[in-house]
């Protein structure tokens, strides 16, 4: 088994699920946001997406985050006439992020991430037996 090529592939599990909930957070923070004009469009959701690269020095396919596609489903409106942001009829459109969605995405990528940290630890312990049992 070779272990660096293990701990690489797992390292780059834990980049893409690190950029991945970078991207959920920003989704989540812009929940409730509003254009900075009167009837434009507000945040507009950001779905990250995952690509597999070939790592010649390691000889081993490993995973990188992709990139960034932007939701195009509908925005919320809400009949408000006295904000900035309101359009013409008095509605104000609002991201069409869903925190539900977003945290459950955000649990996915924990998750993710916590078995790539397995993945490594796994492969330490194996590593240090090897050397433990070399060294007897």
């Amino acid at each position: 088994m070779d272990f660096i090529k293990s701990i690489a592939i797992a390292a780059s599990g834990l980049r893409a699920q690190a950029g991945r909930m970078r991207v959920i957070a920003e989704n989540i923070a812009n929940a409730d946001s509003t254009s900075h004009s009167a009837g434009a469009d507000p945040y507009r959701r950001k779905i990250p997406t995952f690509r597999s690269e070939v790592d010649r020095t390691l000889d081993a396919r490993v995973v990188a985050l992709g990139p960034l596609r932007t939701d195009q489903s509908a925005f919320t409106t809400k009949y408000q006439p006295g904000h900035p942001a309101a359009d013409s009829s008095g509605h104000v459109k609002y991201p069409n992020v869903n925190p539900l969605i977003e945290m459950t995405d955000m649990r996915e990528a924990q998750r993710s991430y916590e078995a790539n940290i397995n993945v490594i630890s796994s492969t330490r312990r194996m590593l240090q037996r090897t050397i433990d049992i070399l060294k007897a």
